[in-house]
């Protein structure tokens, strides 16, 4: 069967996270999604834990069910530890095949930090002793890397990262199937290193609203069970994940380089010409992924690999819906066009990826089908996301504004 999943998202117990990020609102957002499979994110601690226990019912081989919406056991940690000299701090997302391996996991953590203090708890762990410890528990449990370029808290990261999998994770290596892109690069990035030919690529949206979650996914092609799942990343075969939904890269935070405070925003080239420098404050730069990229990559920027796997580049529907008719993705408005958008054509993904735009005219606002289509051919402009700023993308052009305010009219 076919199906979209999203890995990464957190529970209302994690840090500035929405409160509704419990099952049943993410149930009803997976279904205007359109997505058929979710972490639990968060499965370390215990009140969360307690609730998905409680919520959750047994649907397949390690996966659980909630109304219409599947779940995977994950949760993600952040492993803080000295190595090599340096402080790293490395996210890591952890899968497990049922709640009895849940609580041996949490039962281990438990030791390494406070697991009621943060959905995403801090562990004084290095990632390879993480590795070990899963897997001692249950060969099944597996490990991924998050969210793997970002200048902070992940595997690459400019500021507390390393430049292998191996430097990591030593030993382990062997068990590291996966690396999260994050929302700040992309697979054709990621090609670039010959050393991850060996990992699949997988996206997710570390959501922390209901509204968040699937702006990054994957589509399977296996049945749904949590081990048919393992052997598709494990196998990296495109026939198995037929390919990924990503952002485009430069809306996610930290692409470029930059400093928040100063309002800088950097290229690589630009790092280069003022020595890494911000030429307001005179500090050293948050280096972001497109140079960390660059830093580390072995091959040409264009570069394929054999039989990778493919993906496709959305902006969310609120946000082309939005900009068709000039209003905030927060108001009344575009609310309600969204909603029934995706009510008939069952999900916001099978509109921004399947139904054909022939099918659309009619129904959709015609400027909102023109952003579709745009977004489709990747004819989108974008300015860079820095140092934790997302970037901003933008479909129409100043001088088509007139129309937007006709199809806003046109609504009503």
């Amino acid at each position: 069967m076919t199906f979209i999943a999203d890995f990464h998202i957190h529970s209302r117990y994690s840090r500035a996270t929405s409160k509704n990020m419990d099952i049943p609102n993410l149930d009803r957002a997976a279904q205007m999604k359109g997505i058929n499979l979710l972490g639990t994110g968060d499965f370390t601690h215990p009140l969360w834990c307690a609730h998905l226990k409680k919520t959750l019912i047994p649907a397949h081989p390690g996966i659980f069910k909630y109304g219409r919406t599947h779940f995977i056991l994950t949760c993600e940690v952040n492993n803080i530890f000295y190595k090599e000299g340096k402080v790293r701090k490395i996210h890591n997302i952890i899968f497990a095949p049922d709640f009895d391996i849940v609580e041996k996991i949490n039962g281990k953590l438990e030791r390494f930090g406070d697991l009621y203090s943060d959905g995403r708890p801090i562990l004084k762990l290095e990632a390879k002793h993480l590795v070990e410890l899963v897997m001692q528990i249950d060969a099944r449990v597996f490990v991924v890397p998050s969210h793997i370029w970002t200048p902070w808290f992940s595997l690459f990261g400019s500021n507390s990262g390393f430049d292998s999998i191996e430097e990591c994770f030593e030993d382990c290596s062997r068990y590291i199937l996966a690396g999260e892109t994050g929302l700040s690069s992309d697979p054709s990035m990621n090609w670039r290193l010959s050393s991850l030919d060996k990992i699949a690529l997988i996206s997710c949206s570390d959501a922390h609203s209901p509204e968040k979650i699937g702006r990054e996914a994957n589509i399977f092609n296996v049945e749904m069970g949590y081990r048919a799942i393992l052997e598709a990343i494990k196998q990296k075969d495109p026939q198995k994940i037929l390919y990924t939904i990503e952002f485009f890269p430069q809306e996610g935070k930290y692409h470029y380089d930059g400093h928040r405070n100063c309002d800088i925003s950097l290229s690589p080239e630009e790092t280069k010409k003022y020595n890494g420098i911000c030429p307001v404050c005179k500090k050293a730069v948050t280096v972001g992924v497109l140079n960390r990229v660059e830093q580390l990559a072995d091959r040409p920027e264009g570069f394929k690999p054999e039989n990778a796997i493919p993906f496709k580049r959305i902006v969310p529907l609120r946000e082309i819906v939005a900009e068709a008719i000039q209003k905030k993705p927060a108001s009344k408005l575009v609310g309600e066009t969204y909603t029934r958008i995706v009510n008939h054509y069952d999900g916001e993904m099978n509109v921004l990826l399947e139904v054909s735009l022939k099918d659309m005219h009619g129904f959709i606002p015609e400027r909102v089908v023109e952003g579709i289509k745009r977004m489709r051919e990747g004819k989108v402009k974008i300015k860079c996301g820095f140092d934790g700023v997302y970037g901003k993308v933008k479909i129409f052009d100043e001088e088509e504004e007139g129309e937007g305010k006709a199809e806003q009219l046109s609504l009503f």
